[in-house]
């Protein structure tokens, strides 16, 4: 059998009139011969009655001090996708289809016990396969899984996308043919952020890597980890919008598309607010800045921070973090005391000890330092302030075998000087090429790159990889 997997997102669920163009979708399905499978989101986006944030909301405002535990508060989310799954079920039923509604671990979604960011571990399809054969349309509740004792995960911020490739990937053996539909308010994957850039356009064509790329990079069409279990099991993969019939996006294997279309820059993608965090050890002290930066990192890491954008040179290193990140950062860094090469000896200094600042009101900071004057006896204190730019955010390139290519990072950067926006720091991978600027220039950073690739003709913006 033939089958389909339909993912429909929250705004496609959020009403009647979208459950009922929801449904016109899969009954075309139905009709063209495919077995169906859907994953649903929860009905709506914040401030909907059953949206996750919503959900989560509810049961933080019990007590704002006392923070929900991991597990129950899984158990609360997950309870959005059910409710959407068996409403669209019940809408499907009314139009004369015979549904069956699952949640994730009905359908045999199994997870590991990272609570709130779980990883599918395995999936058993036997009565999701079952249900198929006889003729039922099956829906499942997206976004979550269950562990081995049965308790309920979820799959962290788009983790509907990741369960449909998931299970696309699972009923691949029981069908002739296997394909995945991701159905959003946009018509398919675009060139850039169409609210920034007006003549942004649909692309026909992307490869998972791009796709993958323009993920990680910001856009939020498709999840990174639903493009990657595609690429690992040659699933095809689509991207189309419920409120239109336009043909959207085919997100396929590159060797699978033409070398023009594997050549060239794809699009324009941007992230959240980011900041920027400078440091310069003394220049007497140089020698000490590689200890320095590994104490910091290690420290963030315990912490579970995530940093990118790292960057070292000379007495100097930087690195960035998500905006909400930084309230954590300070109480963590500002007055923070790295001691190095402290040794006993006969007459002093004992060793170094370096005093962060993190900017602010510096309470910390200064406290410390109060205390620490009364050793400048027995051991050298030297203080690093570091430099914090708080509003920025990264723009990208998403450029297929970019490195081959040479001059882009230099179109870029003249580019971006030309339109009068600074950058802060650049940072490149196999697909792509990432500037940090202020966040206040994102629209203008966005527009000029994608002026200048001339993303809005598919030849053209082959045509200036290939050059």
């Amino acid at each position: 059998m033939k089958i389909l997997v339909q993912k429909f997102g929250g705004t496609s669920v959020d009403s009647d009139e979208h459950r009922q163009l929801a449904a016109a979708k899969v009954t075309r399905a139905v009709q063209a011969g495919w077995r169906v499978v859907i994953v649903v989101s929860a009905i709506g986006r914040a401030g909907a009655p059953y949206a996750t944030d919503t959900l989560v909301s509810t049961l933080k405002n019990v007590d704002p001090a006392v923070p929900p535990a991991p597990r129950e508060m899984d158990l609360m989310m997950a309870c959005g996708e059910i409710i959407s799954t068996v409403v669209l079920a019940q809408t499907l039923r009314s139009l004369g289809h015979d549904t069956v509604a699952l949640t994730g671990g009905q359908a045999g979604i199994s997870t590991d016990y990272e609570f709130g960011n779980a990883r599918i571990l395995s999936i058993n399809p036997s009565y999701v396969v079952r249900m198929l054969e006889q003729d039922k349309v099956v829906l499942v509740a997206g976004f979550q899984g269950v562990t081995t004792y049965g308790a309920i995960t979820t799959l962290g911020r788009g983790g509907s996308d990741t369960t449909a490739s998931a299970l696309g990937a699972a009923l691949k053996p029981h069908a002739s043919e296997v394909a995945v539909e991701i159905y959003t308010d946009v018509d398919g994957v675009k060139t850039a952020d169409p609210r920034l850039v007006p003549d942004a356009r649909t692309l026909a064509t992307a490869t998972y890597e791009e796709v993958s790329e323009m993920a990680h990079q910001g856009a939020k069409v498709v999840h990174p980890r639903a493009a990657e279990i595609a690429n690992q099991y040659r699933i095809p993969l689509w991207v189309k919008s419920t409120f239109e019939d336009k043909p959207g996006t085919l997100i396929a294997a590159g060797e699978d598309l033409s070398e023009a279309i594997r050549l060239r820059v794809t699009g324009v993608t941007h992230t959240g607010r980011i900041v920027y965090i400078r440091w310069e050890v003394p220049s007497e002290s140089e020698q000490d800045r590689g200890q320095i930066e590994l104490e910091l990192y290690r420290m963030l890491e315990r912490e579970g921070i995530p940093i990118h954008l790292t960057s070292t040179g000379g007495n100097a290193f930087s690195f960035a973090v998500a905006r909400e990140h930084l309230p954590r950062l300070r109480d963590l860094l500002d007055g923070l005391v790295i001691p190095v090469d402290l040794t006993p000896r006969r007459k002093p200094p004992f060793g170094r000890l370096y005093l962060l600042g993190m900017g602010g009101d510096q309470m910390a900071f200064q406290a410390q330092r109060a205390l620490l004057e009364n050793t400048t006896h027995m051991v050298e204190l030297h203080t690093m302030e570091a430099e914090v730019l708080e509003n920025c955010t990264m723009v990208s390139i998403i450029a297929a075998r970019f490195k081959g290519v040479p001059g882009v990072m230099a179109m870029i950067l003249e580019t971006l000087a030309k339109a009068g926006v600074p950058v802060y720091q650049t940072a490149d991978s196999q697909y792509s090429i990432s500037v940090l600027v202020p966040e206040a220039d994102t629209q203008k950073a966005a527009r000029a790159l994608h002026d200048v690739f001339d993303l809005g003709h598919e030849a053209a913006a082959a045509a200036v990889a290939e050059a």
